[in-house]
């Protein structure tokens, strides 16, 4: 059996690992998600198996309705755990379009899983894969007297993007516990230099952690955290409360602080939204329609700061999440996994 200092040396060496790199970069925030208690595959792949059968999640994000080249994310995941739940493993596709930009990728993820208790796993994780990114810079209409600038938008983008990443997650039927790194490569986005700049990837950092109270026979409270860092911006982070009734059916609320970088706007009309802090108030609902078969659904309301045009916009963001579980036997039922 582990000892609990070595389950902390092997944390310290993935936050270690969060550190590596500091270089300025240009390109957006990695993808959002609200519903992140529900689809942790796609930011850790130490998750990979944790929930000991074979899962299918479906993601789909409309963010910011009525904004003009506003971000539009699909992501499915696959995983399970195999050797006698020993090694976890996953996949996971992903498009992300956002204004002139459109990014599909595909990961596999490998987790050794290693028990620490009786009813506690510690996964230590590696992903790997690659993004087909593809910047339409041609289709941009520039604002008179653009200059030099202008030859950055000669001829449009499109780049293979390998990547890997790594992660750590110990679990238990009650709480959680998990770090990652799951892009570490910080690759150049455009061979255009802009000044002593030029558009990267950037590396972004997961801590994530939840846990579950009983208040009675058929109430659970589910709090979660999810805190977010990138290369040149402020910590952002995600706090969510959900409510279980009779683990059918739960209604949650978040709040989220983040940082986004500049937003172009795909018509090239001048309505770009500019660096800002994003606050928003996340409502949620999840129904688990069978023992296999579970829905969710959030919808994001805007706090502050988001304009177009210099005019505020408090647009609605959709979030539609779907999973499958094959395999879910009489022990999974009697013990159902709220992560």
């Amino acid at each position: 059996m582990i000892r609990i200092s070595k389950i902390k040396q092997w944390t310290a060496l993935v936050l270690l690992t969060l550190t590596v790199g500091s270089t300025e970069v240009l390109a957006q925030q990695d993808k959002m998600y609200s519903q992140y208690m529900f689809n942790m595959m796609a930011l850790n792949p130490a998750y990979a198996g944790s929930r000991d059968v074979l899962s299918a999640t479906g993601l789909y994000r409309n963010q910011w309705v009525n904004v003009e080249g506003a971000p539009k994310t699909m992501t499915f995941t696959l995983d399970a755990p195999i050797n006698k739940e020993r090694v976890g493993l996953g996949l996971q596709l992903f498009n992300d379009q956002i204004g002139l930009q459109n990014e599909t990728g595909i990961y596999a993820s490998y987790a050794f899983r290693i028990k620490v208790g009786e009813r506690s796993t510690l996964a230590l994780g590696l992903q790997a894969g690659a993004t087909s990114f593809r910047w339409s810079l041609s289709e941009a209409v520039l604002a008179p007297g653009g200059g030099g600038a202008d030859q950055a938008f000669n001829q449009n983008i499109s780049k293979i993007l390998p990547n890997f990443g790594t992660g750590v997650f110990i679990s238990n039927d009650k709480s959680y516990l998990g770090v990652s790194v799951p892009q570490l490569i910080a690759n150049n986005l455009s061979d255009y230099n802009v000044g002593d700049n030029r558009a990267k990837q950037k590396r972004h950092a997961y801590l994530m952690s939840g846990f579950v109270i009983g208040l009675g026979n058929t109430l659970k409270l589910k709090p979660s955290l999810l805190v977010k860092y990138s290369d040149g911006a402020p910590l952002g982070m995600d706090g969510n409360l959900n409510l279980w009734l009779n683990d059918r059916v739960a209604i949650g609320t978040s709040y989220r602080h983040n940082q986004w970088s500049t937003l172009n706007n795909s018509g090239g009309s001048g309505n770009d939204i500019n660096n800002y802090i994003s606050d928003a108030v996340v409502g949620m609902v999840e129904i688990q329609i069978t023992d296999q078969f579970r829905m969710g659904y959030a919808y994001d309301m805007m706090l502050n700061g988001l304009k177009q045009s210099n005019i505020s916009i408090n647009s609605g963001s959709h979030e539609l999440m779907l999973r499958y579980e094959f395999g879910y036997g009489k022990s999974k039922i009697l013990t159902p996994r709220y992560f």
